[in-house]
């Protein structure tokens, strides 16, 4: 089966809640869409099973839904009420079971039957069972899943693991077919069937992008398989696994950019186990193989604790310029590398001094040291608001708009995505690069204010990765233009384009408005909060630095608290 191009006309809309079996539409909306776009990715059996889907009836098709969104995949029958359904719970089940879609009686470990039952039910219920394992009638359910997994470890019946539970427990069959059908559409396993009620509901907006035929998650099935494997990987880690064992497991390099770049988290976070657990042969070798940002930093202190002063030498020069967060620790560790090896200390930058001031406050119940600060700077001619990461990145969300949701193959594949898929890709940048040379010459020509209030108001609410609507309001974003010049603007998002996920944190705590200086130039001030026994972190230092390289006005307040008398 070949893909048809995509009818931007024919995208999925979402159900109306007013529709009692809306879950059951949008449902069925998925299922569609995957089938159009993407069934060339599906094989003959997964599709006969979704054609069988459709010959169900409808209250079995909606009670099979209602299954498939909930957590799990064993069910109480008798905790399945949905009273829109039009016909006994039941009669609907009782076909799911039928036609092989729910699994009746299924295996239960211990686990999903301290899931499925409360304590209540299971005390009496597993008298016998506690009395062997020496536990109180009163136990806990964490002592009794302890117990019950020592006794029986394999799964059993619900009726072997006691008579005297009186339930129907189902399990729900081609769980796997349902999360691709999930992975295919959304492109990733975050995302849940109910995205689309709080669409409807107005908790999400997205902005509609038109799709071509190239906008598709995965151009393959073995792509497909790839990702859920990375993904069933990671899980395993999560469940407590040997990284040994997972490793075994982890596909090699992989040619699909997107993909390899899961493959290096993946492999990031296996080697951070592995070296926990002890096992540093294996961390290093993840930490070679994973392109995640801060593997190269996790390989060199650990060849540095191993004693292998050389090699770790050797990989920190190679390393220098490579990527920009690294330069601070490559710098620490080359310097403790040169006293190891009597070499002479890799030279350091000179950087520009950053201001510090110090206050001394009483606490305030209920505030953040960062609030307390705020406060206590604040005042009705220099009005003081936290920002940290919002204001600078909002103001490029809203000025780069057309950019960040250019339709480019690849870019979005659905009508649901709260930004372009490749954003931290190497290549994202270049891509766009005359779309955004587009809309930073709007700081030089004198539109920018115009444009941004135009944006702020017409895309209010819309999901926007870099803006987060709550914050931006109405007054600050009048006293963010009033106050900072559009050169500062335009140096700040040229920096911000050269790694956006670099430098998208790191901005100060808060920022000063002084509507009323004269120069232009001194109408705010970024200020970064520290509370007693906190640091600058490496990001944070990089910003203040080139704040104060670039002439904007930045500082550090270290507060400290009062201590009261006697």
């Amino acid at each position: 089966m070949t893909s048809r191009p995509l009818d931007v006309r024919s995208l999925p809309g979402t159900a109306d809640l007013d529709n009692p079996l809306y879950y059951l539409e949008n449902f069925e909306t998925v299922v569609s869409w995957v089938h159009t776009h993407h069934g060339d990715l599906l094989s003959a059996a997964e599709r006969d099973c979704l054609k069988a889907l459709t010959g169900l009836t409808r209250p079995a098709r909606a009670l099979l839904v209602r299954m498939v969104m909930r957590s799990g995949d064993c069910f109480r029958l008798d905790k399945l009420r949905y009273p829109e359904l039009g016909a006994p719970e039941p009669r609907a089940a009782a076909e799911l079971v039928r036609h092989g879609w729910l699994e009746a009686d299924p295996l239960l470990p211990a686990t999903e039957l301290l899931r499925l039952f409360t304590l209540r039910e299971l005390r009496p219920a597993l008298a016998g069972r506690m009395a062997t394992a020496g536990l109180k009638t009163s136990a806990s359910k964490a002592a009794l899943r302890t117990a019950l997994m020592q006794q029986q470890p394999n799964p059993l019946p619900l009726h072997h693991w006691s008579a005297h539970l009186d339930a129907e427990v189902l399990r729900v069959r081609h769980g796997a077919l349902f999360d691709r059908l999930r992975l295919m559409f959304f492109g990733n396993l975050r995302q849940s069937w109910s995205d689309f009620v709080l669409v409807e509901l107005g908790h999400h907006r997205y902005e509609p992008v038109p799709l071509s035929a190239e906008s598709r998650a995965f151009g393959t099935r073995a792509e497909v398989d790839c990702y859920l494997l990375l993904h069933d990987c990671r899980e395993r880690l999560d469940a407590g696994e040997a990284p040994a064992t997972v490793w075994q497991d982890a596909p090699e390099r992989l040619d699909n950019p997107w993909l390899e770049t899961r493959r290096a988290r993946l492999l990031f976070e296996l080697g951070k186990l592995a070296e926990r657990g002890g096992d540093t042969a294996l961390a290093l070798t993840a930490f070679e193989q994973s392109g995640h940002r801060q593997a190269r930093l996790r390989q060199l202190r650990l060849l540095e604790r191993l004693k292998e002063y050389r090699q770790a030498w050797t990989l920190a020069h190679e390393a220098l310029g490579l990527y920009a967060g690294e330069e601070r620790g490559l710098e620490r560790i080359l310097k403790r590398l040169a006293k190891k090896l009597e070499r002479p200390a890799q030279p350091v930058p000179v950087r520009p001094a950053i201001e510090t001031v110090t206050l001394t406050l009483a606490p305030q119940p209920g505030h953040s040291v960062e609030g307390s600060a705020m406060n206590h700077l604040h005042s009705d001619d220099a009005p003081v608001f936290y920002v940290e990461n919002t204001l600078f990145n909002g103001l490029f969300g809203l000025l780069c708009w057309e950019a960040l949701f250019a339709p480019l193959p690849g870019a979005f594949f659905h009508p649901f995505h709260p930004g372009p898929v490749d954003l931290y890709r190497e290549d994202f940048v270049a891509r766009r690069q005359t779309l955004f040379d587009r809309c930073l010459a709007r700081l030089s020509d004198g539109r920018y204010q115009q444009h941004l209030w135009q944006t702020w108001s017409a895309k209010q609410g819309i999901t926007n990765r870099f803006v987060i609507w709550p914050v931006l309001s109405e007054d600050l974003l009048q006293l963010a233009l009033d106050c900072i010049p559009a050169s500062h603007l335009r140096l700040i998002f040229e920096r911000k384009l050269r790694n956006l996920r670099e430098y998208r944190s790191g901005f100060p705590d808060l920022i000063r408005f002084r509507p009323g200086q004269p120069d232009p130039e001194r109408r705010y001030e970024m200020i970064e909060v520290k509370g007693p026994g906190d640091r600058l972190q490496d990001h944070q230092q990089r910003w203040l630095e080139f704040f104060i390289a670039n002439g904007i006005s930045a500082s550090v307040c270290h507060v400290r608290w009062q201590v009261p008398d006697g």
